[in-house]
């Protein structure tokens, strides 16, 4: 063996120089701490991994499986890995790559939470008072920290990833409280300062339908909320912001006021597009056809959507030109689109009032046509009332008899004394008039005024049979013929005062009287017992009342009556 041979062999120095590395190496890496290794063997369910022990340590197959099931390493690989323990029972060091893993994350977020960085993680599930997170490890994210303000669904969050804020960290205890609402604080602080800077009356910004409610919806501007009231929605008719609304919506909105001190913000969406009262007048000329659509409907009437923003109102009494409408759902029905007239329209308060009946000619109008004053006609009592009946003319359209248009003479104190419904009866037109829509009838007109004729049969001075039919302190009232009239005044009743006339007559009674005048205007006619008596008894009672044989022997009655109380005045 040469001395150059000698050279290639370890010498004592060499060994000795092995085995204090060695020792160092086995004094610095200590139980519970990471160290590298090499992957020697990757078995059926196993890694082997020298760490630089006298023995290798084996590792579980399944801390190198990924989340496909794949296996992610193979021999010749350098792996971080936990000595747990440096021998077991059977001199193998006891390694955990999955240990190393959580405590390599451990050290990253305690950096993170020193250095007030943030942490991005996946929210999980829910658990109680939050939700868990994983951002390597488990963190909890209280109910409060989710959002700017507490939400009650919180499922919802599973299974998103976002950026957190570290609150809370404890490493010994494996504690760690995360924040998403910092973050949006602070994000919406930087937002709001940029929003500030434009926000004045008059500006179109972008916004964030972020609530709803009965009377609006509450709109995010970037850092500063407002509100869209639901009169600002829309020119026409909103029952509710969900009708036009959804939370989420991004929109377009017009600043309406703001409050620099209060950071009050009044907006508008309707104000982005032009009044549709601009113009209305010459859209909507009175007498105008117009279709529209039943929006509403009331005791009243009905309103109808002309344009979005233009409502008109049909009243009741001008929805049929005959038909006495109790309600108008009897005509129309929401949603229904119908023909209308433009009656009026004011822009100044926006007011439209529209009809319906006007779409048709008005029948009133050809009534003076088909029934001129004087015209006989025959229909069927369709009301009988205190003051008169009613009288079908046409469909729709009814004549009254007024109570007064009965009977020339007769007294009637209720027409239903003398008609009922239904009854057939005949009247003449007495006046239509169309403008409020009345139509005039009269039975008594079908023959002539009795009393136009009394003054030629009733001259003053004939002697007339007459009953005695109604007493007052004044006289009587004393029936000449059916429905007429006269009045015996008191001291008509005889030559001598009386007090009372029920001295001289009585109801039912009757009586020779002379008729001392006729007034048909007046409808009076003046009568008396006194003079007719002083005929009888002065003899020229015959030339007033040739007709009557009685009126001799009444005078004759009351002569001798008189001769016999002259008689037993004499004795």
């Amino acid at each position: 063996m040469t001395v150059q041979e000698n050279q290639n062999f370890p010498t004592t120095d060499d060994f000795a120089a092995l085995l204090d590395t060695h020792e160092d190496f086995t004094s610095a890496v200590r139980e519970n701490e990471i160290t590298t290794g090499r992957v020697l063997e990757v078995g059926e369910d196993y890694v082997l991994v020298d760490i630089g022990f006298k023995s290798e340590g084996r590792i579980d197959l399944s801390e190198f499986i990924n989340e496909k099931g794949e296996v992610t390493v193979s021999a010749g690989d350098d792996v971080d890995v936990l000595l747990e323990k440096r021998e077991d029972e059977s001199g193998q060091c006891i390694l955990s790559k999955e240990r190393a893993d959580r405590m390599k994350v451990w050290e990253i977020i305690s950096e993170k939470a020193e250095a007030d960085e943030l942490v991005r993680g996946t929210i999980t599930n829910r658990v109680k008072g939050g939700l868990q997170v994983d951002i390597g490890v488990k963190a909890f994210l209280p109910g409060s920290q989710v959002e700017l303000r507490p939400t009650r669904n919180l499922d919802k969050y599973i299974g998103q990833e976002f950026a957190f804020k570290i609150i809370k960290f404890n490493k010994q205890r494996g504690n760690i409280v995360l924040s998403r609402r910092a973050l949006l604080e602070k994000e919406r602080a930087e937002l709001k300062k940029k929003t500030l800077e434009k926000l004045k009356a008059g500006a179109v910004i972008d916004g964030i339908v972020k609530n709803l409610t009965d009377y609006g919806a509450f709109v995010d501007l970037g850092g500063i909320d407002g509100l869209l009231h639901i009169t600002d929605m829309s020119w026409g008719r909103v029952s509710h912001p969900t009708e036009l609304f959804n939370v989420g919506d991004e929109i377009q909105v017009k600043v309406l006021k703001f409050s620099p001190e209060s950071e009050r913000v009044s907006l508008g969406y309707k104000q982005l597009t032009p009044d549709p009262w601009e113009g209305a007048e010459d859209r909507y000329p009175d007498g105008a056809h117009v279709l529209g659509r039943v929006v509403s409907l009331i005791d009243y009437g009905a309103f109808v959507e002309l344009e979005e923003g233009i409502e008109g109102l049909v009243h009741i009494s001008e929805m049929s030109w005959t038909r006495r409408i109790k309600h108008p759902n009897r005509v129309v029905s929401e949603g229904e689109i119908i023909r209308c007239v433009v009656l009026n329209l004011d822009t100044d308060a926006k007011k439209v009032s529209l009809g319906i009946k006007q779409v048709e000619p008005n029948p009133w109008t050809l009534l003076e046509d088909r029934y001129p004053v004087g015209t006989r006609i025959l229909g069927k009592i369709r009301n009988i009332t205190d003051f008169g009946i009613f009288v079908g003319i046409e469909e729709g359209i009814d004549g009254l008899v007024h109570i007064s248009d009965i009977s020339w003479t007769q007294k009637i104190r209720h027409p239903s004394e003398i008609y009922e419904v239904g009854q057939e009866v005949e009247a003449v037109v007495l006046n239509i008039d169309v403008e409020n829509e009345r139509f005039s009838l009269g039975i008594k007109q079908l023959e002539s005024d009795p009393w136009e004729t009394l003054p030629q049969r009733y001259p003053p001075g004939k002697i007339v049979d007459a009953t005695i039919t109604k007493l007052t302190d004044f006289g009587a009232f004393a029936e000449v013929e059916e429905g007429i009239e006269g009045l015996i005044h008191i001291s008509e009743l005889a030559d001598e005062r009386i007090e009372n006339p029920s001295e001289v007559v009585k109801v039912g009674e009757e009586h020779k009287v002379e008729v001392i005048s006729v007034d048909p205007k007046e409808r009076k006619i003046a009568l008396s017992i006194k003079n007719f008596v002083r005929r009888s008894e002065s003899g020229h009672l015959r030339e007033y009342a040739e007709e009557s044989g009685a009126t001799a022997q009444l005078g004759d009655l009351l002569k001798g009556k008189l001769g016999d109380l002259t008689g037993d005045e004499e004795e």
